[in-house]
């Protein structure tokens, strides 16, 4: 596959147009067999889309087959648009739609009968439409009124109440059917995000650990690895963002659905803990205090002075096995075996590792408070990750119940 992909690479240097094809080919490819494999995000838009699909032909099959209604447009229309990410959401949304479709069938309607001209009609209506259109109680359904009345006015037919009266209730009707495929064939359930980006934010913030700990271990400690570090930290935020987003987002899920549907749905009934996105973003903000702080030490301008080679070696050591804690964790997240709690020799060397590198603090205290500031504060961040990432039991550690810490190795942990 690797072959595949360089021969395709050297294909397209220089043509980018046919390069961008490829490689949306190829990323359409990969949502195919993600989809086919099994339940996720690419399976989810599967069921969404032909969801959507079949709540506009049963809304035609009703309007324009079962009642013969010339004029059948609008039910299938407002169906499909209906199918939305959430109950909850198509609730509303079918709301504002009905609203706005409202209200520009009546502002066609008496457009139309002042001016008795099509072209008139437009050009009196759409303006005053579009912007009602931009009133926020309709979100972002308010166009559909400007749509409305153009269809109402380009159709060519009479305009009356009774016609206004039956393009509403057609409306009506797309909006019902909309609202009720979306809510009773397979509810759009979202829990499995919350549990994908925590597990994804706490595997990148054990890359980030193990990259800086390689940096600090295999190369020299200049500011262009400690830049590499701080944009690093910065995308770890941008995944705490979306992990947030996706908290809204299954919460809105929940919303308006049915128990039973939901187990008939086979979707995941739990969501991790609050607690564990705090957890993550208090191990987000120690992650980035300490690439600042390595960033500080690293540029020459600057009073702080990195720590000598040998305490950080043993720190390099100390970020490495914290980021096997966190791709521990994100199995655990995930349901993988051996995602639980690191062994108790790795805790054990753990503590050793803290306890030589408080020993070097005492050491670097008689070499100037510059080197000594750093060491401390780069300390301080590793205990602040120890506590969060390895909590001691009964204090918070919900995922890894009755686990147990022998004497010795509290003694040595972090407070």
């Amino acid at each position: 596959m690797t072959g595949v992909t360089s021969t395709a690479k050297e294909m397209f240097r220089g043509r980018r147009p046919m390069a961008a094809v490829w490689w949306e080919a190829c990323a359409v490819g990969r949502a195919v067999r993600a989809a086919w494999r099994g339940p996720g995000r690419e399976r989810d838009l599967v069921v969404q889309s032909l969801k959507a699909a079949g709540a506009a032909l049963l809304a035609w099959a009703v309007a324009g087959v079962w009642l013969d209604d010339p004029m059948a447009l609008m039910a299938p229309w407002v169906a499909l648009v209906l199918v939305q990410a959430t109950v909850y959401s198509s609730v509303r949304q079918a709301g504002q739609q009905f609203s706005a479709i409202c209200a520009g069938a009546l502002m066609a309607s008496v457009a139309q009968a002042i001016t008795d001209d099509t072209t008139a009609a437009l050009a009196l209506s759409l303006p005053v439409l579009m912007l009602i259109a931009n009133w926020s109680r309709f979100g972002p359904q308010g166009v559909y009124a400007a749509t409305t009345a153009v269809f109402v006015l380009a159709s060519g037919t009479a305009v009356s109440a009774s016609a206004v009266g039956h393009r509403v209730g057609q409306a009506a009707l797309g909006a019902v059917i909309g609202v009720a495929v979306n809510a009773l064939v397979l509810p759009p359930i979202h829990l499995r995000d919350v549990r994908e980006n925590l597990a994804a934010l706490a595997r990148e913030a054990g890359d980030v650990l193990q990259s800086v700990a390689a940096d600090l271990r295999e190369t020299e400690w200049d500011a262009q690895a400690a830049s590499g570090w701080t944009n690093d930290s910065a995308r770890l935020q941008r995944r705490l963002d979306a992990l947030y987003s996706a908290r809204s987002w299954s919460r809105e899920s929940l919303r308006l659905t049915s128990g039973p549907l939901r187990k008939l749905h086979r979707a995941p009934t739990a969501l991790p803990s609050e607690d564990e996105d705090r957890r993550w973003s208090r191990v987000t903000g120690n992650i980035t205090a300490l690439t600042r702080t390595l960033a500080v030490a690293a540029d020459e301008h600057r009073t702080p002075a990195p720590p000598d080679g040998q305490a950080l070696d043993l720190y390099a050591r100390l970020l490495r096995l914290l980021g096997d804690a966190c791709h521990a964790r994100a199995g655990r997240l995930l349901g993988e075996s051996g995602g639980g709690r690191p062994e108790e020799e790795t805790e054990a060397t753990m503590a050793e590792l803290h306890r030589r590198l408080q020993d070097g603090l005492r050491d670097h205290a008689g070499q100037g408070p510059a080197r000594t500031a750093v060491l401390g504060t780069l300390l301080l961040q590793a205990e602040n990750l120890w506590a969060e990432i390895v909590p001691s039991p009964g204090h918070g550690d919900a995922d890894h119940p009755g686990t147990r810490q022998t004497a010795e190795h509290r003694e040595d942990r972090p407070r």
